[in-house]
């Protein structure tokens, strides 16, 4: 059996397995889920192998020893669980009453590790590093949120240094009782919140034309990446009005072939006029070039072109699964659609343009309850007179401002392409379409960049807990931060794609990572401060009228108190 180069022993599986890992009294088993693309893993094996080497650090003047749950294997070049069969057959190693540690300092597909995960019954630990370059924490948040979808007992911890004091107190505690307390006091359940009766009225009549006309979300292959936490039980989802329109991937191959070459390249000069700056190159394994965007403008008809024939109201294309191997990537498809200023697309016969001049709400990575939020989102937002594009993004990251521009610690809120342009500076003409990254996306295919203007949001998230929709959500502002510090943060994320400085109300980095249930946010803008915490305060009604259990998450703006920011 071969040995990982990392500081604490290796284990691999065996067909006889004499004692199970873990069964030692003194001993904690680590185990690393990766992603399901071998080149994905061999290029962020290093950035794991660190963690794993300063965890085992971390741990060197404790009294418990870390040992490995699955080798490093040379042949691969990287000792990630890389599918759910390996998993499985991992988990066969491990004592089930095992201290047990997911330690993730990249993206991984949680249905890897969750079958066995859900019949563990040892202390659980998902750990995360802190860094924007390699997303552990996007990860872990992915996990995190589908072993609470999976009523799987875990508790979690991040950090940028693992040799901080504070990490090793919160590891120690962990160690000594299988749980760590993160502060949550910026939980505000919405019972103790007085909303008032205007607002309280307008949710109920939203929320029973939903359940009277009922909605459609167009599903194009559930479950990709892995996300568990991101497919809503059918029963859940059909108790607000909306059901599934399961679709497949395929058919939306089918319809992009059948796309006129003349159709696309209408859709193209549209883009061009609105101001939108392609960056083209002539390497089509590594640059963008003008036949991938053509491909991806046929896609984005096809989609609208779909979704009309199945009556969808809203839309989620699974984004790296399936259509990765046969066209672009679909984020400038996504990006549009998001849009109510977009290019019009009629059907096939050209009689009509569909969904005429408002969006047809996309669900990056087929989230379906980022599905239900945003279709909730644009139908209160209408309601209200307030703007209706939304987005989900990556908890991707975040730091202190460098520029000192604010002394707020900012979020980097990113998504591979799904954010409308009105949400940019200078709208379409802030808009940039760079070349996917080849490590993902062999065909290529544009992003739809830009970095989000200045501006009051709501932030949201759907989530399945307790066998229950719940949905958190809260206040955050926009904020405009130097091209310098703009160009830093990108550098340290992905530089290809859609950026959004955020400063959350009142709910500190760790209070966001202790309570979040998913690697995605939903964020909508209003027109100034007093109408997103009308929409807030409607969203939360509109949701609990439809019968999920709903909490407010923070303050109103800077400098409140939780207690009084509900007083309306």
């Amino acid at each position: 059996m071969s040995r990982t180069d990392t500081s604490f022993k290796s284990h691999a599986r065996t067909s006889k397995i004499a004692q199970r890992l873990g069964s030692g009294t003194r001993e904690v088993v680590l185990i690393a889920s990766g992603d399901l693309r071998e080149e994905a893993n061999c290029v962020c094996w290093p950035a794991q192998k660190k963690l794993e080497t300063d965890l085992a650090l971390a741990m060197k003047d404790t009294p418990w020893k870390l040992v490995r749950g699955h080798a490093y294997s040379r042949t691969r070049s990287h000792g990630f669980i890389s599918s759910a069969r390996e998993g499985l057959n991992v988990f066969e190693c491990i004592a089930p009453d095992s201290k047990l540690i997911i330690a993730e300092a990249v993206w991984q597909y949680s249905n890897h590790v969750l079958p066995g995960l859900t019949t563990h019954t040892g202390p659980i630990l998902t750990l995360a590093n802190w860094s924007g370059q390699w997303p552990g924490l996007v990860g872990m948040l992915n996990l995190n949120g589908s072993l609470t979808k999976a009523g799987v007992a875990y508790s979690t911890l991040w950090a940028d240094d693992f040799s901080a004091p504070s990490f090793r107190h919160h590891l120690q505690s962990w160690l000594d009782t299988g749980k760590v307390h993160h502060d949550t006091s910026h939980v505000v359940p919405i019972a103790n919140v007085r909303i008032p009766s205007r607002i309280e009225s307008l949710a109920e009549t939203i929320a029973k034309d939903l359940q009277r006309r009922k909605a459609l979300i167009g599903v194009f292959d559930e479950g990709c990446m892995g996300m568990f936490n991101a497919i809503v039980p059918d029963e859940l989802l059909h108790s607000t009005g909306v059901f599934k329109e399961r679709l497949s991937q395929s058919a939306l191959y089918y319809e992009t072939m059948q796309v006129k070459d003349s159709d696309a390249m209408d859709v193209f000069r549209w883009l061009q006029r609105a101001g939108m700056q392609f960056h083209f190159g002539k390497n089509e394994s590594t640059d963008l070039t003008r036949a991938q965007v053509l491909l991806q403008c046929r896609m984005y008809i096809a989609a609208v072109r779909l979704s009309d024939r199945f009556g969808c109201d809203a839309i989620g294309i699974q984004y790296q699964q399936g259509l990765k191997d046969l066209l672009p990537a679909s984020d400038l498809v996504e990006g549009m659609l998001n849009d109510s200023k977009r290019p019009p697309v009629t059907d096939a016969g050209g009689s009509r343009v569909l969904y005429r001049g408002r969006p047809l709400t996309h669900f990056n990575e087929v989230d379906e309850c980022a599905g239900l939020d945003g279709l909730l989102t644009q139908r209160l937002h209408e309601a209200l007179g307030e703007p209706v594009e939304n987005t989900l993004h990556d908890i991707r990251w975040g730091d202190w401002d460098q520029s000192r521009t604010t002394q707020e610690w900012v979020w980097v809120f990113e998504i591979s392409g799904g954010a409308p342009p009105s949400h940019f500076v200078k709208g379409w003409k802030g808009a940039h379409g760079w070349r996917q990254p080849p490590m993902y996306f062999r065909l290529g295919g544009s992003t739809l960049a830009g970095v989000s203007k200045p501006g009051e949001i709501v932030w949201s998230r759907i989530w399945v807990g307790n066998g229950k929709l719940n949905m958190d959500l809260g206040r955050a502002g926009v904020v405009a931060l130097p091209e310098a510090e703009t160009q830093r943060r990108l550098l340290a994320t992905t530089k290809q794609w859609p950026i959004m400085h955020a400063v959350t109300y009142g709910i500190t980095r760790d209070q966001m990572m202790a309570r979040h249930k998913a690697n995605h946010i939903q964020v909508v803008y209003a027109k100034d401060a007093a109408g997103a915490d009308r929409a807030c305060l409607a969203k939360a009604a509109l949701a609990r009228s439809l019968g999920m259990e709903v909490s407010f998450c923070g303050t109103r703006g800077p400098g409140s108190s939780p207690s009084n920011y509900w007083d309306a």
